[in-house]
C-alpha cells in the first residue's frame, strides 16, 4: 500500500497485481491508467500469472506475505508455504528475462532456517487501514526516523513501514544492491547502541563514532534519509562495507 502510494506520488507509471482489484480503487481511487494499471491475479495460482501482465515492466517489488505463526491470516490457504514459498516461486518463474530488478520484502530471521525464529522484529507506523492517499504519505515514524541497514540477518527491533517502502523504491536504482540481502531498522535520533568487537560494522548513517576500548558507541542524529537518493545510496554502501 505504501509502496504504491509513494510511486503514485512520484508519478511513476506502475502496474499493481492483487487478488481484489476493487480494493485498489478503495485504497487509491480511480487513477489514470497512464499512472496506475490494476491487474487481478493471485501468485499462488500460476495460471493467473500470464506473461502479458509483465509486458513493458522493468522492475518488480513483491510485498506479498503472511504471518510466521498460525493466525487468522492463514485462513483461505494463506500459509507461509503457499504465499511466501510457492507464491514467490510462481511469480519469479513468470517474470520475463528482460526484467531489470526484483525487490522482495521478507521478514527478519528467514535465512536462519536451522534456528527457531525467536527473534524480535516488528513493523510499525503506516496507517495501513487508511484509504486516503494523502494520509498514507503523511504517516510519520514518530521519533524513530533514523535508519539502520545491515547484512547477515542479525538486526532485531522495529522498522517503520514507511522506511521499508522507501528502501524498496530506492534500492531499485542502486546498481550494487542487486543480488544482495539487507535488513533494516528504524531508530530514534538519539539512540545509542553498544556492541563489542566491531560486530556492527554494517551500520550506517552514523554522525558520531566513538571508540572506547573494545566497544563502539554509535549515535544516530537527524531525521534519517527521507527520500534523498544520495543518502540512501550511502546507507546501502556502508552496509555492504
Amino acid at each position: 500500500q505504501l509502496v504504491v502510494a509513494s510511486l503514485l506520488n512520484r508519478n511513476v507509471k506502475s502496474r499493481l497485481l492483487l487478488r481484489d482489484p476493487e480494493k485498489a480503487i478503495s485504497l487509491f481511487g480511480n487513477q489514470d491508467e497512464e499512472k496506475l494499471q490494476v491487474v487481478k491475479g493471485d501468485t499462488r495460482n500460476p495460471a493467473d500469472l500470464d506473461p502479458s501482465i509483465f509486458e513493458g515492466v522493468t522492475h518488480v517489488i513483491c510485498c506479498t506475505g503472511t504471518t510466521a505463526f498460525p493466525s487468522k491470516r492463514w485462513d483461505g490457504d494463506n500459509t507461509p508455504e503457499r504465499v511466501d514459498w510457492e507464491g514467490v516461486r510462481n511469480l519469479v518463474s513468470a517474470l520475463p528475462s528482460s526484467l531489470k530488478r526484483v525487490v522482495l520484502v521478507s521478514s527478519v530471521g528467514v535465512t536462519k532456517f536451522n534456528e527457531l525464529p525467536w527473534r524480535a522484529g516488528r513493523l510499525t507506523d503506516g496507517p495501513y487501514t487508511s484509504y486516503d492517499l494523502n494520509t498514507l504519505l503523511k504517516a510519520t515514524a514518530g521519533q524513530r526516523r533514523a535508519v539502520v541497514i545491515g547484512q547477515g540477518d542479525n538486526l532485531v527491533g522495529e522498522v517503520s513501514r514507511l522506511v521499508v517502502a522507501e528502501a524498496c523504491i530506492q534500492a531499485m536504482d542502486i546498481e550494487f544492491t542487486e543480488g544482495k540481502i539487507y535488513e533494516i531498522n528504524s531508530v530514534e535520533g538519539t539512540d545509542i547502541i553498544l556492541e563489542s568487537h566491531w560486530k556492527l560494522l554494517s551500520i550506517f548513517l552514523v554522525d558520531k563514532l566513538v571508540c572506547q576500548n573494545e566497544d563502539i558507541e554509535f549515535t544516530w542524529q537527524g531525521e534519517g534519509p527521507g527520500t534523498d537518493p544520495e543518502k540512501w545510496e550511502e546507507l546501502f554502501k556502508t552496509a555492504r562495507a
